[in-house]
């Protein structure tokens, strides 16, 4: 069983950074890979950024990439997502997720619905 407890969401200006946090709390030790996905009313689930199991390669979406930067560490059992210069267009619900299946790991960290843990999501907002 896994539980993942997102934080750090906040309202920000234009530019400004915020850094989310999701810590994983699990009965067991099992690697899992690891995702930041972001969702805005009336629209689908979009990945954001993806680790490997314990804390391998890392995937991004190409338009955020040098933007945002996901990373695990592994001792406080917590994935982050550190957002720099922000936009009005970041403005979502965000969500980490969490799988230990390598079909999902290695073949569709993209698919949200392919998921089985996620967080309840945490808010970011974005002012021009």
């Amino acid at each position: 069983q896994v539980q993942l407890v997102e934080s750090g969401g906040g309202s920000v200006q234009a530019g400004g950074s915020l850094r989310l946090s999701c810590v994983v709390f699990r009965d067991t030790y099992r690697d899992y890979c690891m995702a930041w996905f972001r969702q805005v009313p009336g629209k689908e689930r979009e990945g954001v950024a993806t680790i490997n199991p314990g804390g391998g390669t890392i995937y991004y979406v190409d338009s955020l990439q040098g933007r945002f930067t996901i990373s695990l560490d592994n001792v406080k059992n917590t994935l982050y997502l550190q957002m720099n210069n922000l936009k009005p267009e970041d403005t979502a619900m965000y969500y980490c997720a969490a799988d230990s299946r390598a079909a999902v790991c290695f073949g569709s960290r993209w698919s949200a619905s392919e998921y089985y843990y996620w967080g309840q999501g945490t808010q970011v907002t974005v002012s021009s």
